[in-house]
């Protein structure tokens, strides 16, 4: 007798995985539950336990976090990666640890299947599979949302509940919170549901990892962060004394004191990959902080030319991320670029934190490239202020030959 095929599903617990879960096994599918561990605010013995109550023949709880810090959200931050101007790359930057971790249990369970719970509309349908194929190109997806036996069956998510009631599967109520959420170490993620209605302001209980500010301490809050080649690698809290050195501390430290004043909420409209556009609503507290702190000490330490490619390749870079290309050539020569851009990045910034506000208060760097003498308005520092007139003429010659074309083409009537 052939045994089952076997498939390997991302698996979160909620409504959606637990659901596919069950249908996957009544598809004849023999299925391995993976939870991956990046800091979200679960009960993973529960979840687990679920799992296998449905009936997964095996559930693996990985805890992701430190490598999710280390090798994933510390170097995107050395690129100063921000879509369109706004979104840190919370979620977007999970999915590929995630992605990468699940092709390594298929390989160890022999599965020549994976599957996830992302819908045919969003961007972490994306993200998974072009992570999947780009790290095992044999590998099989089974993705529902897109499979038409599984659409016929599931409309929505009534479908859903009453397939859950059917088949005994524990679900949560969801009347408090009518949208859908994604939460890990960097940021927690609100959208869809009552939140797909741009015009709709976001009732304060929608918030739950920073606090309002109304709220925020009334007194500042003082830290200093220390760089190495563009990593953060020390973290203090100039108030109490605390620091915290090793990645997963110090970023964990960081979302705290970030979220204690009210830091890192961004509510806005995107552009999705597959061409439409969305509302999400982002807390991302500790990212803020470490956004603005990095950007300040490649300002005294980053030559000015460097500086203006590496932006140029930033705006790439954090379109890449978001649309699930992390595994690729292309992202690989850029953060090849960036790595060189930051070797010399190093130094020690200075901030105040207080009521959704990241001050930047003074930064010193053993790269230093501010040179004090000559910048003075009080000192010579070697610069001849004379040469100053030969540079203006210079720059100054292709704006008069323009002036003298538009005036003689005024003078024609032209």
């Amino acid at each position: 007798m052939t045994p089952p095929k076997k498939v390997v599903l991302a698996y979160s617990g909620g409504l959606d995985t637990s659901v596919i879960l069950k249908w996957l096994l009544n598809k004849g599918y023999d299925v391995v539950a993976f939870i991956a561990d990046v800091g979200q605010d679960e009960d993973f013995a529960a979840a687990k336990q679920k799992a296998l109550k449905i009936g997964a023949s095996a559930v693996y709880v990985d805890d992701l976090k430190e490598e999710f810090v280390t090798d994933y959200v510390f170097p995107m931050f050395k690129a100063n990666a921000l879509y369109e101007g706004r979104y840190l790359l919370g979620t977007a930057i999970a999915r590929p640890l995630i992605a990468k971790r699940q092709i390594e249990v298929a390989k160890h369970e022999g599965a020549d299947y994976v599957s996830h719970g992302a819908t045919g509309k969003g961007n972490d349908q994306v993200r998974f599979e072009l992570a999947y194929y780009a790290l095992n190109p044999t590998i099989q997806v089974l993705a529902p949302w897109k499979m038409s036996d599984f659409l016929q069956e599931f409309k929505g998510r009534r479908d859903l509940i009453a397939y859950a009631e059917t088949h005994g599967i524990e679900i949560k109520s969801t009347r408090d919170k009518p949208y859908s959420e994604d939460d890990n170490l960097l940021h927690i993620s609100h959208e869809a549901g009552v939140l797909e209605a741009p015009e709709f302001e976001a009732p304060a209980h929608v918030y739950t990892r920073t606090v309002a500010l109304e709220s925020a301490p009334d007194m500042p809050t003082r830290i200093s962060i220390t760089f190495k080649n563009g990593m953060p690698v020390m973290l203090q809290n100039l108030d109490t004394g605390n620091v915290a050195e090793t990645p997963l501390k110090l970023f964990q430290y960081l979302n705290e004191l970030g979220a204690a004043n009210g830091i890192g909420r961004v509510d806005m409209v995107e552009n999705r990959f597959v061409g439409i556009k969305s509302r999400g609503i982002y807390e991302t507290p500790g990212g803020t902080i470490l956004q603005v702190a990095h950007r300040d000490i490649e300002g005294i330490a980053m030559d000015r030319e460097v500086m203006r490619l590496r932006d140029m390749l930033t705006a790439k870079l954090s379109e890449l991320i978001y649309n699930g290309f992390w595994f690729s050539p292309e992202m690989d020569f850029l953060m090849s670029a960036i790595d060189k851009s930051q070797e010399l990045i190093d130094g020690v910034v200075y901030l105040t934190l207080y009521k959704g506000n990241v001050i930047v208060t003074a930064r010193t760097s053993p790269s230093s490239l501010y040179n004090h003498e000559l910048a003075s308005m009080d000192m010579d520092g070697g610069f001849d202020q004379r040469d100053s007139e030969g540079f203006i003429k210079i720059n100054a010659v292709r704006l008069m030959a323009h002036h003298a074309i538009m005036t003689k083409r005024a003078a024609n009537g032209r």
